[in-house]
């Protein structure tokens, strides 16, 4: 089971630096701070730039930590409130289907951040070799409301999307 563990921490926690550092460097083919920030102000997140920073880190140090397994539970809540602000703000919208741009995805990563909350993060972790236990089912919902209450937070605190202008009729006609 701890080997399970450990190759699901891994590969989300290090796809989850990836998506941070796209959003804070732009690595990885990401926008960095300013693109991602522009994209956010477009959700009626003002301030783009500093939420994007603050959803860069999240992400990054969130997934760090779950890789390590240490602080598993601050870790999943970080994981779990990126992603229920991107379901409030992006996806639902969209329904399921992550073909459609829905919310399946952010679903299994919250998923399996939470998993992992609630069976610890196995006994190849940091939280394991310093002997930090926590009781699970303590340690899952402390994940669970603190990612759902954050997420649904900065979500309530955007304002109303931008709408992007249309083009006007000598705009369209010279595209």
């Amino acid at each position: 089971m701890s080997v399970g563990l450990l190759l699901l921490r891994v590969i989300v926690g290090t796809l989850f630096v990836g998506h941070g550092t796209q959003k804070l460097f732009g690595w990885f083919g990401g926008h960095g701070l300013d693109g991602t920030g522009a994209w956010l102000e477009t959700l009626g997140f003002r301030r783009g730039r500093v939420w994007a920073g603050v959803a860069g880190l999240a992400e990054a140090a969130g997934g760090l930590l779950l890789a390590l397994g240490f602080l598993t539970p601050l870790a999943a809540a970080a994981i779990v409130g990126v992603m229920t602000t991107a379901v409030l703000a992006v996806h639902l919208r969209n329904g399921v289907w992550n073909s459609n741009g829905g919310y399946e995805l952010p679903l299994v990563y919250a998923t399996a951040a939470t998993a992992l909350a609630f069976t610890g993060p196995g006994a190849y972790s940091l939280d394991r070799m310093i002997g930090l236990a926590i009781d699970p089912v303590t340690s899952g919902v402390f994940a669970v409301v603190l990612g759902l209450l954050t997420g649904a937070l900065v979500n309530a605190l955007r304002a109303e999307p931008v709408a992007a202008e249309a083009p006007s009729p000598e705009e369209r006609v010279a595209a």
